[in-house]
């Protein structure tokens, strides 16, 4: 199939041309997270004919995402795939002239530039406001724009970011909200098509981006509620120029430089808490197989080990690069205090 004929109906659109599909195909997008939010953006970006889509994320494909998160279905859970690769998988049938590059990891300050080296937007599809901040201490220093989008409950915001020109996210949103300020996918769920409508929108922008159409792009924090079918555009034109932001103004980079950040992070709506040991750490799952053979149920293939443990309700999802997602606590202690025992400190 030709590419025309592949594009034919998005380059029949008034303000899309041939010359705006090929500078989207010579594109390389960094999209951090592949939940709710990603799944959607990397489907609609690799049918529209990006050209790389490097994918990050740490998590793994569970029974209570496909709710949402549009990539995945019931044979993923049994596979026990994390979300980069199981995404990568259905990706590649749906375009195989997009390259696909996933990364089963935690982006964090040690390692965002890696994943970043090359790209031309960044979008986000994570689920919590530290990597967030990371990101857009990341955008300022490298010049790179990105995208910021969120939802909770039935209502979501998006809003594009171009370094040094536009207001950045701490313009917006100083500091990471306190736990207990703001709701959260636990207090108030999250509806599948607030999700589709951010995602979307996150796409008709990165689309502007990437083509070079970026004059179409408002400077505007967008804000839609599909269940109140209501939707916002806050003027922020003059945010940055009116305020005093510590990393616009000031140079300040508290994510980036590892000041600001935790290694310890309590994952919405899971009940459960990911511990991450120190930067460089390597975990041999063969290894720790057999030493939980005696104190758990273990399963395990090439990207994760799963341990069911035998006195508790809790479960251990163990990633090579020495990450746990432990399943069966939001208490941060006692999470940390089950990696130290079964793991080690």
């Amino acid at each position: 199939m030709l590419p025309s004929d592949r594009y034919q109906k998005q380059l029949l659109f008034a303000d899309w041309d041939a010359a705006a599909q090929q500078k989207l195909q010579d594109s390389t997008v960094l999209l951090c997270g592949c939940g709710a939010l990603g799944t959607v953006i990397a489907e609609t970006l690799v049918r529209a004919g990006v050209g790389t889509l490097r994918i990050v994320d740490r998590d793994f494909v569970e029974l209570s995402n496909l709710q949402r998160q549009v990539l995945f279905d019931e044979a993923d859970i049994e596979s026990q795939f994390p979300k980069a690769i199981a995404a990568t998988e259905k990706l590649r049938k749906i375009n195989s002239s997009v390259t696909i590059e996933p990364h089963v990891a935690d982006i964090d300050h040690t390692n965002i530039a890696q994943f970043a080296e090359g790209v031309d937007l960044i979008l986000d599809g994570t689920d919590n406001f530290e990597i967030r901040f990371l990101i857009n201490d990341y955008s300022l220093e490298s010049n790179i724009p990105w995208i910021y989008g969120g939802v909770i409950g039935s209502h979501g915001q998006t809003m594009t970011i171009f370094p040094h020109e536009t207001a950045c996210l701490r313009c917006l949103i100083e500091r990471v909200p306190e736990p207990g300020s703001v709701e959260t996918c636990d207090t108030a769920g999250v509806l599948g098509p607030a999700v589709n409508v951010v995602s979307s929108l996150e796409c008709v922008a990165a689309m502007k981006v990437l083509s070079g159409k970026r004059d179409a792009i408002e400077p505007v924090l967008t804000i839609v509620d599909v269940w109140d079918l209501s939707l916002r555009k806050m003027n922020m034109k003059t945010l940055r120029e009116r305020g005093d932001c510590p990393a616009c103004h000031k140079g300040e980079r508290l994510w980036l430089d590892g000041r600001e950040g935790s290694q310890t992070v309590i994952l919405c709506g899971r009940n459960a808490v990911q511990v991450s040991p120190p930067a460089g750490f390597k975990m041999n799952l063969d290894e720790l197989n057999r030493k939980l053979q005696n104190s758990a149920t273990v399963t395990q293939n090439r990207f994760l080990l799963k341990a069911k443990l035998n006195e508790s309700e809790h479960e251990l999802t163990l990633f090579p690069d020495g990450r746990a997602i432990i399943k069966g606590t939001d208490d941060i202690s006692e999470a940390r205090t089950l990696y130290a025992r079964y793991i080690g400190s």
